[in-house]
Formats: structure tokens, C-alpha cells, sequence
């Protein structure tokens, strides 16, 4: 960074134009008064001033070269570098006379002539150009960062990927990729329609066709939600598609006999990996989600503690990697291990590394099972959940304490505020001792 220079009484800054801007700015040195006699206040504004016109030069470029919506931007950030908020064009038509003068004056370049990139910023000829259905995604990612910010890299991709399938599914059905801000009501329905013909000919059902409405609807909201409209559109309100033949889809639960008949059975895992093997164990005696367990960091597995436990809860971190979203925040959850499970996460006091932060433990687990003859029809390793309820319900345990030992939302449940403390760990260590299962000599 070169020094300030002294010029008189006052503080300059002089810096060579880099050869970047030469096509934008027509100085080789930059002389710029820092308004100032000191030279320690001259060597603090002279970083920010300089940023100032790298900025400016920069916006220049974008406005001279970039496409439409880099223009729009570079506009925006033309006006702001030069004290100017953006208006466009209907508001500067409409502004104060001496505000208009002033960005006129502004708009002159080095050489004293209108510079025409400025004069477009400053009195707003520059187009705002409509977001392309083809851009929602990004665009929605970016109003949602704060919302998403515990998110790892795997579950960011979960996120984007049914949001990039309903988009691309409305661009099919319309035949273009359109204003996002011009998706109407029509536009909807066409979208119905296609999803319609579609499961004629393929037998797509009705949940997904559902799925891809509720996330156009969602990404719409937040789209009209930054533009701040008090009554926005909402042209999927009434789009769903309803089939009375579809079968209610329910997981079902693996049944205990068959737990402890089958997979307890000497050798009957010995064919998975040793984290796979682990972390259906652990389900069996958690009633936990199966990304719950593998995307487990290592100070989530407590076992020093007086009841070993897990602890189900966001993870922040500047690292990606690190990152990790529960469902929701009744998912927060302290859940003591016992039996096999407690056995399992002594074999793994660091977690699974194989599969965290992936998607590929439940299609490769099942698909062992299955070849083994280890799953029966038509169920699959997510009953291990239902079957941990289904315990505690033949048990006798009443639905709200099943339902907080599950990670459910008791106010939803109930359909009223919830009072009252909600369980202790040794409370919850008192309902896993009793519905545990035996554990086998080969699985301590």
C-alpha cells in the first residue's frame, strides 16, 4: 500500500491505475484528497478511498461488459460508490430538481465529459431484469443462508436437489424458462397438468407430484418475501393432486422376535462393514434417525459421562464438514445408551467417518440385509425406529413420552403449549433399560 503524500497542509493519496481499468479509467496516477493534515488519519482513510475507486472501476467493467443482470448489479454499486442511492428511472423522474442535478453533475467522467455507464447508474437507465425461473434456486439459497447455516455440504445438496428437480419440472411444463416474478396462476395448473400426463404414463405418485408444488409454493413465498410485497400471489394455493386409491405409506416396524432371532444371530452381520453393523445397532436401542447417528461428531457421543448418551442437537462451524442440522428443534434430544447400543458406540467413540456427512448407509445396508434374507418383505433398517415406539407403546408409556423420546413435537401433538419440565436424562434412561433387549455375547 503506498504512503499518503503531502501536499501543502493536506494529505493525498497517489497510486498507478492498474492496467485492469485502463479501458475505464483514462488517468495512469490517481490523486485523491484525504481531507485531512494527519498523517496517521491519512494512513487510515487511505485503504478505504482506494477501495473506493477499485470498486467504482470495477462496476464500470461489469456495466460496460457483463450481461444484464451484472449491469443492474454494477448500477446499483455505481450509484452507492459514488454517494448516490439507485433509483430508477420513474423515481428519478420524480425526485427533487437539485437531486437531479446533482447526479447529473456527477455523472461526468476525469476528462469532464458525461461518462455514460455513470450517467445510466445515476439516473436510472438501466434495466432491472426479472429473475429467470432457471436462477430461483440460487437465489432462494442465498435469501436462505442464515436459515440453512448449519447445513454440511451433503445436507446443502439434499436441500437444492428437490428444489432444482420441481424448477426444472415447470420449466418442462411451460416449455420455457420465464420470469419467475410473471408464474401465475396458469402457470400453475400447467404444471398440474404435466405431473398429471406424467403419472398416466410413468405411474409417478401423487406424494411426488405434491412435493414439487409445496416447493415451488415455498420458494415463491421467499421470493415475494425479499421483495417485500404485503399480498403477494400465491398461484399453487389450490394445486395438489389427490388419489384415492394411494396406499397410506407408513414404515413398518421390524419385529423384536425377528431382531433378536436374526440379526442377533451369531455371524448374521458379520458380512457389513464395522460402522454399518454399529449404527443399526445403535438404532435399535435409540429409536434414533439413521443420519442422526452417522453424522454423529465425536463430542456427541458422551460416553464418560454418568449415563452415556447421545447428544442429538445443530452443529455451527466455519468447516462445511463440520456443519450438521437436526430435523427440527424438537429433535434436540439427550438419549441415553444401553445394550447393544451402548456396546456399539464403546467400538466408535469418534463416530463413523465412513459415512458421515453421506447418503449412502441406508441403500447399502438394506441391500445386505435384504440379499441375506435379513429383512422381511416389505420393510426396511428405518423400522427400527417404529420398532423402539412400538416398545415403549406395548410397554405402556403414554404418547407424550413417546413422542419425546422420539424427537416429536408435543405441541403439535397435543395441539396446545406444553408446561412443565420435560424428561431428565434418568428419566429417559429408565424407559431404555426397560424395553432393552438381551444382548448376545458376540455383541458386547
Amino acid at each position: 500500500m503506498s504512503k499518503p503524500v503531502l501536499r501543502g497542509t493536506t494529505w493525498y493519496l497517489k497510486r498507478r491505475v492498474p492496467k485492469r481499468y485502463a479501458s475505464v479509467e483514462p488517468r495512469s496516477v490517481v490523486w485523491a484528497s484525504l481531507k485531512t493534515d494527519s498523517y496517521s488519519v491519512a494512513l487510515q482513510k487511505s485503504a478505504g478511498v482506494w477501495l473506493s475507486y477499485i470498486e467504482g472501476w470495477e462496476a464500470l467493467l461489469a456495466g460496460r461488459d457483463g450481461d444484464a443482470a451484472e449491469k443492474f448489479r454494477a448500477a446499483q454499486q455505481m450509484a452507492t460508490v459514488r454517494g448516490f442511492q439507485f433509483l430508477s428511472i420513474d423515481q428519478v423522474e420524480r425526485a427533487p430538481l437539485e437531486d437531479v442535478l446533482r447526479r447529473v453533475e456527477a455523472t461526468r467522467g476525469a476528462d469532464g465529459a458525461p461518462d455514460e455507464v455513470v450517467a445510466a447508474a445515476l439516473l436510472g437507465a438501466v434495466e432491472d431484469p426479472k429473475l429467470r425461473l432457471s436462477d430461483l434456486v440460487d437465489h432462494v439459497e442465498q435469501l436462505s443462508a442464515y436459515d440453512n447455516r448449519f447445513k454440511n455440504r451433503e445436507q446443502m445438496r439434499l436441500w437444492r436437489s428437490p428444489r432444482l428437480r420441481a424448477v426444472n419440472n415447470l420449466i418442462s411444463a411451460l416449455g420455457q424458462d420465464m420470469a419467475v416474478i410473471d408464474v401465475g396462476s396458469a402457470e400453475a395448473r400447467k404444471h398440474k397438468s404435466w405431473w398429471q400426463a406424467r403419472r398416466a404414463k410413468e405411474g409417478q405418485s401423487a406424494e411426488t407430484a405434491n412435493k414439487d408444488f409445496a416447493y415451488m409454493a415455498g420458494m415463491l413465498a421467499r421470493f415475494y418475501e425479499d421483495l417485500e410485497d404485503d399480498d403477494p400471489p400465491r398461484p399453487y394455493a389450490r394445486i395438489s393432486i389427490h388419489d384415492r386409491h394411494a396406499k397410506p405409506s407408513q414404515k413398518r416396524e421390524v419385529p423384536v422376535d425377528w431382531i433378536v432371532e436374526k440379526w442377533f444371530a451369531p455371524d448374521a452381520l458379520s458380512g457389513l462393514n464395522d460402522e454399518a453393523r454399529d449404527i443399526l445397532l445403535i438404532s435399535i436401542e435409540t429409536g434414533c434417525r439413521q443420519n442422526e447417528i452417522y453424522n454423529l461428531p465425536a463430542s456427541a457421543i458422551r460416553l464418560e459421562d454418568p449415563i452415556p448418551h447421545l447428544r442429538i442437537a445443530h452443529e455451527e462451524s466455519e468447516n462445511p464438514e463440520e456443519r450438521r442440522e437436526v430435523k427440527n428443534l424438537p429433535s434436540h434430544r439427550e438419549i441415553p445408551l444401553v445394550g447393544v447400543a451402548l456396546a456399539a458406540a464403546k467400538r466408535h467413540p469418534e463416530g463413523f467417518p465412513r459415512y458421515r456427512n453421506k447418503s449412502s448407509y441406508s441403500a447399502s445396508v438394506n441391500k445386505y440385509l435384504r440379499n441375506n434374507g435379513l429383512l422381511p418383505e416389505g420393510v426396511t433398517i428405518g423400522g427400527t425406529r417404529h420398532s423402539w415406539e412400538g416398545r415403549m407403546k406395548r410397554a405402556g408409556y403414554e404418547m407424550d413420552d413417546r413422542g419425546e423420546l422420539m424427537g416429536h413435537s408435543l405441541k403439535a401433538r397435543r395441539g396446545r403449549e406444553v408446561y412443565g419440565d420435560g424428561m431428565t436424562l434418568s428419566d429417559r434412561l429408565h424407559v431404555a433399560r426397560e424395553i432393552m433387549l438381551p444382548v448376545p455375547e458376540h455383541l458386547k
